[in-house]
């Protein structure tokens, strides 16, 4: 499996570690939602629901042999015409030392990505230390996973010629014709998210074609009693004809998982890039699918209004009671809150599901130490552990994007808790040697948010800390925000760039660090888009017009309909 280690050799999911079985508990029975057909249906028919089942129809009073509708067709034209601000912003007149720094992070950027092409191209990572490439076994099979990543990031900084590069090996080199073992969850976050990120914002038809094969080969995973999907599906063992047997789309859940569980931070990190699918195939499939969720999720207990990270996709029922805001929870919450803005404020379950959650989260996990940090700790069946994830480190961003919809009487409140939270993250970076955060840090003993354990000392690139300054510079123009972004700026320079391409390390606790040899793909995707957008205008990516997916592609608000 592709677990967390210390140091991490491979890309590493979002998710933190396994945990130990626990019997389940009473099984209710859920309403079944079962799998549908695939996005592209036969000349002439129109989809039709029976019985829970999606059945291809002859149209009516149509010959048989004529098509009688014209097929779906996305307006991406009205769509970008629709956009309040040009994607790339209108480029006021600024202060020669943010756009400095700005620059500086393209040409990281540059210098990772042009490493990753002359050692690695086609791979998933660069291993920088090594000169090679690195494929991994978490993508089925699949390639390239660095280069979908980067698609938006390079569009964005305007790498023009770098973008060619990428999207000519798209065209010419993705081949979606593979046999293996892929985690749903990643492959749709850093695939589906990529592609489906770089269509928005190019036009080009090949980003679009991809994102929608590779859709319909991520359908069978919700071929469950519940609809909640598995952890794991073969890409190649798809047999599209039979998708309601049980053995068609071969799934299953992680070997690690409690109980044969899915993880909540992967089932419910699928819906605003299946609702993209959706909206641009003209198949309400995708979206129904990605939104069983909050149906079942309604059904089931909430122990103490807070959501476990472990759910049967057999009964619906809890398998465990661990509840995190870092790995195995974590992107749950922030597609809530997301889904709401996505859907142009109209997903007002969503909303209510995501406020019940804060409010659970603040009132049991939201703790203040001796020393004035506030933090989010996790709860094991009504026991606190004291510790944060590098992961959980988004919630200050989430919970500030939030804030600018939240009452009148609540908005500051919340805008106040954002601020504590990043400012805690930070804390994390600060108090190490590297300036960079651990995987991991502590409330305990007296210590404060440093780890405790030599398995959580190291850094990956990861981007939460750099996600939340983001967020919350747009949202307050504080400039500490930038000057934080920038400290981190120079210590990735510093201790993690190298020869060819950035490192991850296996100490922030050393000022001379053993480098992990991985230039993690979500570095381009996420730290280094975050880190230049801290300091581009707020009209780049503008938050009216975008919503950022869990790997910080791009999606837009929609008006769609597709809603299960």
């Amino acid at each position: 499996t592709d677990l967390p280690r210390s140091p991490p050799a491979a890309a590493e999911p979002r998710h933190a570690s396994p945990a130990a079985p626990r019997s389940l508990r009473e099984k209710l029975r859920t309403a079944a939602r079962m799998a549908g057909p695939p996005a592209h249906t036969a000349p002439g028919s129109r989809q039709q629901v029976q019985g829970g089942e999606r059945r291809a129809e002859p149209a009516t009073g149509a010959p048989p042999a004529r098509e009688t509708r014209a097929p779906f067709r996305f307006d991406y034209e009205r769509f970008r015409r629709s956009l309040r601000h040009p994607v790339r912003g209108r480029r006021p007149g600024e202060d020669p030392e943010t756009r400095a720094r700005r620059m500086k992070i393209r040409e990281m950027m540059k210098f990772a990505w042009d490493n990753y092409k002359q050692y690695a191209l086609g791979k998933n990572e660069l291993r920088p230390l090594t000169k090679n490439g690195h494929i991994g076994n978490m993508f089925g099979g699949l390639r390239g996973a660095t280069v979908v990543d980067a698609l938006d990031t390079l569009y964005i900084m305007e790498l023009e010629e770098e973008f060619q590069e990428a999207k000519k090996w798209v065209e010419k080199s993705f081949d979606l014709n593979v046999n293996g073992e892929a985690s749903l969850f990643e492959v749709n976050i850093r695939y589906i998210g990529g592609l489906l990120a770089a269509y928005y914002l190019t036009g080009e038809e090949v980003f679009k074609s991809k994102a929608l094969e590779l859709g319909e080969k991520l359908l069978p995973a919700f071929n469950t009693p519940t609809g909640i999907p598995r952890g794991v599906i073969n890409l190649g063992r798809q047999d599209t004809r039979s998708l309601f047997s049980p053995c068609s789309g071969m799934s299953w859940s992680w070997g690690w998982a409690s109980a044969g569980s899915s993880i909540l931070a992967e089932f419910g990190t699928l819906h605003l890039e299946f609702l993209h699918l959706s909206e641009l195939s003209g198949n309400p499939v995708f979206a129904e699918k990605a939104s069983t969720f909050q149906f079942v999720l309604n059904k089931v207990e909430k122990p103490e209004g807070l959501y476990p990270n472990f759910l049967s996709p057999v009964t619906g029922n809890w398998v465990q009671h661990h509840v995190s805001i870092g790995g195995l929870g974590d992107s749950f919450y922030e597609y809530l809150i997301k889904s709401w803005l996505m859907s142009d404020k109209k997903d007002s379950e969503a909303k209510k599901m995501y406020d019940d959650a804060l409010e659970a989260i603040e009132k049991h996990l939201v703790k203040k130490s001796a020393g004035g940090l506030t933090y989010i700790a996790e709860w094991r069946g009504g026991i606190l552990d004291h510790k944060m994830g590098h992961l959980a480190c988004f919630s200050g961003g989430m919970i500030a994007l939030g804030a600018e919809h939240a009452g009148e009487e609540r908005k500051q409140h919340y805008v106040d808790l954002a601020a504590e939270i990043t400012n805690t993250c930070h804390e994390s970076y600060a108090r190490s040697d590297t300036k960079l955060g651990p995987e991991a840090f502590r409330f305990d003993a007296g210590t404060e948010a440093m780890a405790t354990r030599l398995s959580e000392r190291y850094y990956i690139l990861r981007p939460e800390v750099v996600e939340s300054y983001m967020y919350m510079w747009r949202l307050t123009h504080d400039p500490k925000y930038r000057q934080w972004g920038w400290e981190v700026v120079k210590a990735l320079e510093k201790h993690c760039r190298v020869e060819a391409g950035f490192s991850g390390i296996r100490d922030v606790y050393t000022t001379t660090p053993t480098h992990d040899n991985m230039q993690q793909s979500f570095f381009l995707a996420e730290t280094l888009k975050y880190l230049y957008l801290l300091f581009c205008e707020d009209d780049v990516l503008s938050l009216d017009d975008w919503v950022f997916n869990t790997e910080a592609h791009p999606l837009p608000v929609n008006h769609t309909n597709f809603k299960a």
